[in-house]
């Protein structure tokens, strides 16, 4: 058998059109050729929109994802009309085949979908410090089907792409990266509130962390059973490290009331005993003589 004969050998038939091995490695090679300018147009574009210096690398990297994706796209369907494949009859004749294949694959279409959402929108990018199902995590990577976050405990979790845009979602960095810590203190009621105001905002002074643009503020929340309560707050610019900053914020607040002398307040209960008088009771027994 010649070459020519081999690759005049028909393998199937797609939408009327006879797949020979000629036609696939020519499909095959046009598929490869759209990847290697993938790369080509991702390298360019990096090297340009880097030189800008003002967009961030979450936006880069969702431009050169969309840039891989519609070049791939693109180079599917140059392969297809080149082996002589209608991309209109194909769809035609796979409609059927393509809402059972949809059915089956709903929820990987859903997260598809979803993942060039996020991608187009880019309402949550690498980087980002979200807060999901209570539980809060920095984003490493957006993927086409799933995005992948470290949590706290340095832990990676691979997210569903719907559940980013059908859930709510709190991005701690969307516009910017201001986010607020407090911490709560109750303090005896014999205490000098003033006093206590004053003390609590000179242990925000000493937070290293604290932005200085933003005042803390110290507000008295309520009159609980055992102690008055306050709350102090400032404003930090990393979410990330809101853990630390509030325990190194409650340091400050615990040396600064030993050294005022302010008393922190801890639950109390005060029991009265009383005591109650013994009684005898009257003697019931009666004694009856009779003549």
């Amino acid at each position: 058998m010649t070459l020519s004969e081999f690759l005049r050998i028909q393998l199937f038939e797609v939408s009327g059109t006879q797949i020979t091995v000629s036609s696939l490695v020519t499909f095959t090679v046009i598929v490869l050729l759209s990847l290697v300018v993938s790369s080509l147009v991702r390298r360019v574009a990096r090297r340009a929109l880097g030189r800008m210096g003002w967009m961030e690398a979450g936006t880069i990297s969702t431009i050169l994802r969309l840039l891989h994706y519609g070049v791939v796209i693109v180079g599917l369907a140059v392969a297809a009309q080149t082996i002589g494949i209608s991309l209109a009859s194909l769809f035609a004749a796979g409609a059927v085949v393509a809402v059972a294949v949809g059915f089956a694959l709903q929820n990987v279409l859903q997260n598809f979908v979803s993942g060039v959402i996020l991608l187009a929108e880019r309402s949550i990018t690498e980087s980002d410090v979200l807060e999901v199902d209570g539980e809060q995590v920095v984003v490493e990577r957006l993927g086409a089907r799933a995005t992948v976050a470290r949590t706290r405990d340095d832990d990676q979790i691979i997210i569903p792409n719907s559940v980013l845009v059908q859930s709510s979602v709190t991005n701690l960095t969307l516009a910017d990266s201001l986010h607020r810590i407090r911490a709560r203190v109750g303090v005896s009621y014999g205490s000098d509130m003033a006093r206590v105001e004053e003390v609590l905002l000179r242990a925000a002074g000493d937070l290293k962390n604290a932005m200085a643009a933003k005042e803390p503020v110290a507000l008295l929340l309520e009159f609980a059973d055992s102690s008055v309560v306050w709350e102090l707050s400032v404003w930090i610019d990393d979410p990330w490290a809101a853990r630390v900053t509030r325990s190194d914020l409650n340091k400050a607040i615990w040396a600064h009331f030993q050294r005022a002398g302010i008393v922190i307040a801890f639950p109390q209960l005060d029991v009265h005993l009383t005591s109650a008088e013994k009684t005898t009771p009257p003697d019931s027994s009666s004694t009856t003589t009779g003549a």
